[in-house]
């Protein structure tokens, strides 16, 4: 999910002329991107959230009639959840990327909508997975593979 959370800012970074720096993707530490020049900050630092949500999104849709599909399924939930939840309720201590998106121009409650549409999308795309990871009252046989 860091991984192509960050993905999206360095995406933008290119998008808009900026030049990444530093991308830090480690277990035991916050994701960031540093970036050497950024030119549009905006627009860099909402395309982590929103490539990080649209990304997965899409791969699952690609996919969707395959049968590992809810693999992607899950991981697209996933994404949606965790990026909903860091930038509506890091909204309100401006932690991280929002910090940066409010200092930039966006107001709250674009960060608070922004949760509102994709935590309940992302818990959606979950309903309705349990069978298929073998739980449930009618879990669906696990192959070793």
């Amino acid at each position: 999910m860091q991984a192509v959370h960050e993905f999206g800012h360095v995406a933008g970074a290119w998008m808009t002329g900026g030049r990444v720096a530093t991308v830090v993707l480690h277990p035991l530490t916050i994701s960031r991107t540093d970036l050497a020049a950024n030119p549009d900050p905006l627009t860099v630092v909402w395309a982590g959230p929103v490539l990080g949500c649209v990304l997965p999104l899409i791969a699952w849709w690609v996919t969707r009639r395959w049968s590992w599909s809810f693999l992607l399924r899950f991981f697209a939930g996933f994404c949606l959840i965790a990026n909903g939840a860091y930038i509506a309720v890091g909204a309100f201590d401006r932690v991280g990327d929002c910090g940066e998106m409010l200092k930039h121009g966006s107001a709250m409650w674009q960060l608070w909508l922004f949760g509102l549409v994709t935590v309940p999308v992302g818990f959606r795309l979950w309903h309705g997975l349990g069978p298929q990871f073998g739980l449930g009252k009618a879990p669906s046989p696990m192959a070793p593979g």
